[in-house]
């Protein structure tokens, strides 16, 4: 695909995310079987659930402008997800798998946040203000998931590990 404008580079962006969101969604299954603690589990089979709903809304908005949601595979993602799988393989103990698990999720969520939020500033250049809103929906919900998880490791997974 030929780049000739903002809104080419927006639409792209959007395709990024649209794989990115792809590729989450198949991940954390196995992310979900690879941990122990239960809540951390519920943790990862929620975030897919809202990770289906994200997906949608970029399908949903690829659509309007007339874009394929598959034209792209974002490689970044690919590699983050890659490197999620090979860390947990590596760990010997359940606990210290959960906080590398948690440890890798929230790479993926701080991705996440970046390119929302790349894609809502376009979003707002462009004057596209339905399609910016609803990128910042999934924005807050990137954060909101990077936050919960922030406490469980704070308060559950990573203290279980320290005294594993």
């Amino acid at each position: 695909m030929q780049i000739d404008s903002l809104k080419d580079m927006y639409v792209a962006e959007l395709q990024e995310l649209a794989s990115v969101e792809r590729q989450l969604s198949a991940s954390l299954p196995r992310m979900a079987a690879m941990a122990t603690h239960p809540t951390l589990r519920s943790a990862f089979a929620r975030h897919r659930k809202e990770t289906e709903v994200q997906q949608e809304r970029l399908e949903s908005i690829l659509e309007r402008h007339g874009a394929s949601p598959t034209a792209h595979t974002d490689q970044s993602m690919q590699a983050l997800v890659g490197e999620t799988e090979k860390m947990a393989s590596m760990l010997k103990g359940d606990g210290l798998c959960d906080a590398a698990l948690i440890a890798s999720a929230q790479r993926l969520e701080h991705y996440e946040i970046a390119a929302y939020g790349t894609a809502a500033a376009l979003a707002g250049q462009l004057n596209l203000r339905d399609d910016q809103e609803i990128l910042h929906k999934s924005l807050e919900e990137e954060k909101h998931t990077d936050a919960l998880l922030t406490e469980l490791a704070k308060t559950e997974i990573n203290p279980a590990a320290v005294a594993s």
